[in-house]
This record gives structure tokens, C-alpha cells and sequence, in this order.
């Protein structure tokens, strides 16, 4: 499948429209931001074309910058069309049946990311699964029930992935509670495939991989697992995704965002260093080559 940006031509268009009406109102971006009730990271991420502008916010940003002109108001609405007409032609629209809204933004936002810093406490990350890891997880974790939906959203995990090998990779850096490797998602086998593969991946430049041991004891970061997206464009704030049962939520406001940098750096300092990570990575892979019902004791 071709990688296919959200950040679209038309979509860009649109966001130098509205950036250059904002600036003739003489307007910053968090009194944009005021006018939407949201942040200054999301107004970036219009004027860059980077996220669809929904009819409400459209009219919210004209009404904001005083565009009263018809012909110019029609301009921005068939632009808005148009522009979230081609953004939903990305991969990912073919499987629209089996993707929540959150998951959805989140793909799309892997897609014009140029970092993610991730913790996780449970799982390897999706975009370190192997298909047999991800389809052990996706069947236990009861939100798809037949075996089509089950394998399109492999699938959509699958194709996520080739944003650690495109031309332009992305940079991805994971610390992961040592309990990830220990926890048989799938049985052994699946388990010492999935750590060969882990081994693997963190042995690409883009790819950095750190456990955090359980000697570590108590630390700011055991509270749940969260991704930290970055963006290449200097005005663009970061985001974070914080995963729960019931649904993932994100956050953009900078202090809140700014705790969750704190977060992974207080992380990847308690963590092994990558190389020591690495190695323990293929111990406990062969351990499970040498005895599938083995216990742990660490």
C-alpha cells in the first residue's frame, strides 16, 4: 500500500488561507485557539494542513478573523470539501469497519509524526507486533468478534508499520516495563518470535528499545502507558495518546504534555541502557526456546 499523508495539497492550501486571513486580523494562535476551545498545536496543525477542518471549526475560525467576503467564505468551504474528501483516501480508509475514531486520528497522526516516544507496561507496541503477537492480543481483547474484522485489523497494524521503513522512517524510542517480556501473549512460540523480532527492530538506527527491569521498584511511570508524538514542523506542538480500556484519549495542552515528557525521560534513565537491553531481550527469547512452561524469577 502506498504511504499515503493526511497532510494533503489541498489541505496545505487551506491552511495558508486561514493562516493568512489570521494574520491580517492580526490574530495569534492562541487567540485562534479561543476561538475553537482547543489548543495552539491543533491551529498549527490546520495552518499546516495536517488535520481536516470540520464545518463548525470553519465557520468558528471565519467568524474569529472577521472573513465576511461570500466569494472568499465559498473559497475556504469548497477547499475544506475537497481536502477531507482526498484525506479520507488514505490506506487506512479501506478499513474504516474496524477503526474507532481515536485509533483512526492516531494513524493519522503516525503518518505525519516524525518521533513517538512510547512506555508500555503490558504490550509490546503496535508498531513492533508481529502478525501472530497482534492477532493473540486482538482475540483476546474482545472488540472484534469474527475472523474478517480480526484480520483487518492485523492487517491495519501491519501496514502501520512500514512507517519504521519508508524513505523518510520514522523515529520511534520504546521503554518497556520488563513484565512486556514475560507476559505469554500467544504461547511460547508466538512469544519467542515476537522477542527475535523486537531484537531485530531495535537493532535499526530509527529504533530504539530500553526495559525497564523489575529491580527498578518503584518509579514515576508505572501507571500506565502512554505514545509522545513529535512533528518535523518547528510550530507544531507535541501529543500524547494515553491508552485505556475504554477508549484512548489525548492530550494537547503543553503542561500536561510537558508531565509526560518528564514521564519517559525519568523512564529511559531508570531503564537499561539499549545495549543491555538488547541482550536481555535475546536471553529471555532463548529461555523460551528452551522451556515453554517456564516461571520466572527476576
Amino acid at each position: 500500500m502506498p504511504n499515503v499523508k493526511p497532510s494533503t495539497v489541498l489541505g496545505r492550501q487551506l491552511g495558508d488561507e486561514l493562516r493568512r486571513f489570521r494574520e491580517a486580523a492580526g490574530l495569534t494562535t492562541a487567540v485562534a485557539a479561543e476561538a475553537l476551545d482547543c489548543t495552539k498545536g491543533k491551529i498549527s496543525r490546520i495552518e499546516n494542513g495536517h488535520v481536516p477542518v470540520r464545518t463548525p471549526d470553519l465557520v468558528a475560525l471565519m467568524k474569529a478573523y472577521g472573513v465576511e467576503d461570500w466569494t472568499a467564505r465559498e473559497r475556504l468551504e469548497t477547499l475544506a470539501r475537497k481536502a477531507n474528501r482526498r484525506r479520507r483516501e488514505g490506506w487506512w480508509h479501506q478499513y474504516a469497519s474496524v477503526l474507532s475514531d481515536t485509533y483512526r486520528d492516531q494513524i493519522e497522526m503516525e503518518a505525519i509524526a516524525d518521533r513517538i516516544r512510547t512506555y508500555q507496561v503490558q504490550l509490546i507496541p503496535g508498531l513492533l507486533q508481529t502478525a501472530e503477537y497482534g492477532r493473540a492480543v486482538t482475540v483476546a481483547s474482545r472488540a472484534w468478534e469474527t475472523p474478517e474484522e480480526i484480520q483487518q485489523f492485523i492487517e491495519v497494524r501491519l501496514a502501520r508499520q512500514r512507517r519504521l521503513t519508508d524513505e523518510a522512517p520514522l523515529e520511534l524510542w520504546a521503554v518497556l516495563a520488563e513484565g512486556v517480556l514475560h507476559q505469554q501473549v500467544g504461547g511460547a512460540s508466538v512469544m519467542r518470535a515476537q522477542l527475535e523480532h523486537l531484537a531485530k527492530m531495535a537493532e535499526r538506527p530509527n529504533v530504539t528499545v530500553q526495559v525497564l527491569p523489575f529491580a527498578r521498584g518503584a518509579h514515576s511511570g508505572m501507571f500506565g502507558p502512554y505514545l509522545l508524538l513529535s512533528f518535523p514542523q518547528v510550530s507544531s506542538l507535541d501529543l500524547v495518546l494515553s491508552e485505556a480500556p475504554t477508549g484512548n484519549i489525548w492530550t494537547e495542552r503543553e503542561p500536561e504534555v510537558a508531565r509526560y515528557r518528564t514521564l519517559f525521560d525519568d523512564a529511559r534513565t531508570a531503564a537499561l541502557p539499549a545495549p543491555e537491553s538488547l541482550a536481555l531481550i535475546h536471553r529471555i527469547a532463548k529461555e523460551y526456546d528452551h522451556d515453554p512452561c517456564r516461571t520466572h524469577s527476576t
